[in-house]
């Protein structure tokens, strides 16, 4: 019988109670359920807002080196069960293993970087324009926080929304995606056995449409962090906004990876491939385009085109396998029929195409890597989020028609270019319309200590991970405090 995975509440691991379960599936292999999971109602949610607002009084008064020290200890926790976590993962959402474990690395890296943000939490000290005075600024929490956390990164990006909500003195309620239950729970029980106190951290399951929104629009939260679909963040942000909470939305991306004359043919390939294959395309960061400049078009072209086929599918946990499946049956779905739309554009299918059934993958959500070339940048599959192991190749005739093209979308998160021209790569840093730039690098591999967030439609409000304008910013408020030792009655920009 399979696991029956529970709300934590108030430091009460729960059931729901409507009695209401769903059922986490192995993508690769659907006859394998992982676990069974709890569905929340809104009565679930009022329960766990309520209980981390109580908690809220004390917890935001623990001095931060305090909490940090239980951050501290998750990442030593998550160090040891990182292999555990990793086969977890690959199992429940279908990422190879050696990307699993990175996502996990990616948690325990946060954890570490935000535990040392409890000995920081930098504000500053200025001097004053009067006598025996002093001013400065200092970080404070938010309050009550929502945390909405998508399927394809099932510990790296709660972790980038927990850690840094946590150590500025928030409390929590957090929702994962109802696709990867298991992997969000492992990572509470963990802050739990490090020593977080009851109702600072509380986990709620369940369906987004159910119980995302009704979480996020909750009046009585003051911030949400959101990451997912650029429509379900857009009407998120609309109506948070409206109500007055703090609001990080991490959505979509049509990403571009250029490709000059004088680029390194192979980098650019071994790019391209991971940028657009790593994860079977399931990522917002994923180089669903790549731009390739006309005089290496062919030549790229055939290089790229073997590489991909080439690719093995099958089970993550395989050392063999190079792509997994799909997350699910609707996923699956929803590429396929960008495939067909493609097709019926006038683009031309290079290679894969189609859904994969055989051997050991005739149970799983399987699309072979599917590259279409000669795509216009007007066309459905150079425009719109496929989030699935689909590129398009597009010509350009030199650095400004490829960094129009790259430009000419509703989203902004990153891009690329291979260029050994260093005035080439300046110019395209300078000209790329995305929060993230990479030079002679995949659109993959987005690094903790820095902000990650896009422009345009890719991002709303601020931005996730560390560094300076990173998710402090989003999980704590500036308070200015001037302090008048003076003994007397100072009137600033009028006494002399």
């Amino acid at each position: 019988m399979a696991e029956l995975i529970k709300n934590l509440i108030d430091g009460k691991w729960e059931e729901a109670p409507t009695g209401e379960t769903f059922e986490s599936i192995n993508p690769a292999n659907t006859s394998e359920v992982i676990a069974s999971v709890v569905k929340s109602g809104k009565a679930d949610i009022d329960r766990a807002v309520k209980a981390a607002n109580e908690a809220y009084v004390k917890w935001r008064l623990l001095p931060p080196p305090r909490r940090a020290e239980i951050l501290f200890r998750a990442a030593e926790i998550l160090e040891k069960r990182k292999q555990e976590l990793g086969e977890l993962m690959t199992r429940e959402m279908g990422k190879v293993l050696p990307e699993a474990l990175g996502d996990v690395q990616e948690g325990i890296d946060m954890a570490y970087y935000m535990a040392g943000e409890g000995r920081r939490l930098q504000g500053e000290t200025v001097p004053s324009e009067l006598p025996d005075k002093d001013c400065k600024s200092v970080r404070v929490p938010i309050g009550v926080c929502s945390l909405i956390t998508p399927w394809n990164f099932p510990i790296a990006i709660p972790a980038w929304k927990l850690m840094p909500s946590l150590v500025a003195g928030n409390t929590v309620v957090f929702k994962p995606s109802s696709y990867v239950p298991v992997c969000a729970t492992r990572l509470v029980e963990i802050l739990e056995e490090a020593g977080i106190p009851k109702g600072v951290l509380n986990l709620v399951h369940g369906r987004g449409e159910d119980s995302g929104e009704y979480l996020a629009s909750h009046p009585a939260t003051q911030g949400v962090s959101f990451t997912g679909s650029t429509a379900v963040g857009e009407a998120l942000a609309q109506k948070c906004v409206g109500m007055g909470k703090k609001v990080s939305c991490e959505m979509g991306g049509k990403n571009a990876i250029i490709v000059m004359d004088d680029a390194n043919l192979e980098l650019a390939v071994e790019g391209a491939v991971w940028g657009g294959f790593g994860t079977s395309g399931q990522r917002c960061t994923a180089a669903s385009r790549v731009i390739v400049h006309a005089a290496v078009y062919n030549k790229f072209m055939e290089m790229f085109s073997k590489a991909a086929s080439g690719l093995k599918l099958g089970s993550g946990l395989l050392k063999q396998t190079d792509v997994g499946p799909l997350i699910n049956s609707s996923q699956m779905e929803k590429v396929l029929s960008y495939i067909e739309i493609g097709r019926k554009e006038g683009a031309k299918l290079l290679t894969g195409g189609k859904a994969y059934r055989e051997g050991d993958c005739v149970r799983g959500y399987f699309i072979t890597p599917t590259i279409f070339a000669d795509v216009e940048p007007s066309m459905r599959i150079a425009q719109e989020e496929i989030f699935g192991p689909v590129v398009s190749v597009l010509k350009a005739r030199d650095l400004e028609d490829a960094i129009a093209i790259a430009n000419g979308t509703k989203y902004g998160l990153v891009s690329s270019i291979y260029t050994l021209d260093v005035n080439r790569s300046a110019i395209a840093e300078r000209e790329l319309d995305t929060g993230i730039v990479y030079i002679n690098a995949s659109t993959i591999g987005a690094e903790i200590q820095m902000p990650f967030g896009g422009t345009k439609k890719s991002g709303f409000g601020f931005k996730e991970a560390g560094g300076r304008g990173g998710a402090l910013d989003m999980f704590t408020r500036w308070k200015i405090i001037y302090r008048d030792y003076s003994g007397r009655l100072q009137k600033a920009q009028i006494d002399k």
